[in-house]
Order: structure tokens, then sequence, then C-alpha cells
């Protein structure tokens, strides 16, 4: 196992249980409004101080970005860790078990390890780039679609950027017509990993932050699956809008996007 790899795993860990035991005294936890639909609760700051310290044992001059505490600069400016503590917080705070710890490890601006930890399922997705994906240590492949029929799609409303909602429910609208189904699980890096798992057939969403992306598109990748942005392209951890699924189910997914999408969208 990449020695990286292996410290994620060490801090996504000890972060996991941190906010299991949370979630049993859920009246306990402090939330924050930071922005507009936007909360952060002190477990969100807890697990991510647990995070970088574990990471900064082993690592001290790595840099790390991470989704409370916004970039920590290190020497070596050639490794990057990106963190979220807590994806899936608002299902977190209402108690609904649904939600991860995301750790990723750029060099020179390529993923190279990435893990992401669903404590209340006790499931690690786990990959190095060029070494395929897991979970708990057995090989995922994304499912190989032949086309749309019969596909589940997880996807997330934009409900930080409401201003796309009208084009987002007319591609919502014109893939049911090719789908079976949609999920909406409210974690990014879950359902990019649940795309490897083949536990749903593609993932789409819009208005995501590199630390919602970052580990999960590695792991969907090494699975099989193609990940792009909404025009086809890699800029997905810029534009924070992602596609992932098998080279048809992309080619389906795109094809609604471009056909209902808005120019803003589509940037």
């Amino acid at each position: 196992m990449h020695p990286m790899l292996n410290i994620a795993i060490r801090a996504a860990r000890k972060a996991g249980n941190h906010i299991a035991k949370s979630q049993e005294n859920i009246e306990k936890i402090e939330i924050t409004q930071k922005g507009t639909y936007d909360f952060v609760t002190n477990v969100d700051k807890e697990a991510e101080a647990l995070i970088i310290d574990t990471i900064k044992a082993s690592y001290p001059d790595h840099c790390i970005i991470a989704e409370e505490n916004g970039v920590i600069d290190g020497r070596d400016q050639e490794v990057q860790w990106i963190i979220d503590p807590l994806d899936g917080n608002a299902n977190f705070i209402k108690g609904l078990p649904h939600f991860c710890i995301s750790i990723a490890v750029r060099f020179r601006g390529k993923t190279e390890v990435a893990c992401v930890y669903d404590p209340m399922q006790n499931e690690l997705f786990t990959a190095q780039r060029g070494g395929g994906a897991q979970l708990n240590n057995a090989r995922i492949r994304v499912k190989q679609l032949k086309d749309m029929q019969g596909t589940v799609l997880a996807t997330g409303f934009p409900y930080k950027q409401k201003q796309h909602s009208e084009s987002y429910f007319k591609i919502l609208s014109a893939l049911f017509v090719d789908c079976a189904d949609f999920r909406r699980t409210g974690s990014p890096a879950l359902d990019l990993c649940y795309v490897a798992a083949g536990r749903v057939d593609g993932y789409f969403e819009l208005g995501l932050k590199p630390w919602d992306i970052a580990a999960g598109e590695l792991i969907a990748r090494e699975a099989g699956a193609i990940v792009t942005d909404f025009a086809g392209g890699t800029e997905y951890m810029k534009s924070g809008n992602v596609v992932a699924s098998s080279a048809r189910g992309v080619k389906g997914i795109l094809k609604h996007i471009r056909e209902n999408g808005n120019a803003g969208m589509l940037k």
C-alpha cells in the first residue's frame, strides 16, 4: 500500500470514529451557518483537526486544502492533501446515517491516492492511481452500460446555485424518460464511490467544491468510470460540475445536459 494512502486511511478512521460517537449525542452538536444553505458543526471542525494532526505527524511539510481550515501551506508545494471531514453534513445534522470522510492526495496536479470512509456502514473505499479501486480491500468495477434503459442515476440538487434550477430540472425531466429512477443521497463523495461499486449506474451534479470531488473521482476512474465536466472535458475540479458513469452512460447524460443546460452550467 502507498504510504500516504496508509496515513489517509488512519486519519479517516480516526475522524470517522469521532463522528460516529458524536452522532449518538446529536442534541449536543453545535451548528453554525457559514453561508446560504451552508452549515458547519463543531464535529466537522473536530474531525478536520484530527485528520490534519494525523497527516502533519507523518508529513509536516505537505500542503493541505481543507473545507473548514482552507489552505494550510507547507514547504513541499508539490503535494496537496484535499480533505472533506464530513461530506454529507446536512444528513449528519438531521440524523440521517449517510455521510463520509473524504481524503485525496495530489502530486503535481494529479490525484495519486484517495480514500472515502463511511463510518456508519464501516465501508472504506480506496484507490491508487493505476492500481484500481477497492471497497474494504475487495476490487470494485463500474457497471458497463449498453444504454440508459433500466438505469438508476444519482444526483444532487443545486441548492446553493438556485439560478440554475430551471435548467437542472429540464435535464432531470429529460433523463427521466431514458432511465428508470434517481437517487439523491446528499453525499457527492459516496455517490462517486457508489458509481465505482456499481450501486448506481451514473452520477451528475453541479456546483461542487474540490474537496467534494477529489477522492471520489479517482476511486470512480480507477474502477473504470469515465469522469467529465458538463462540457465533456476534464475541468470538473475547477468548474465543480461532474458526470460519472461508464462510457455510454456519460454519453447519455451529457446529451441531455447539452440539450437542456444553460450557458452558465456548461462553462
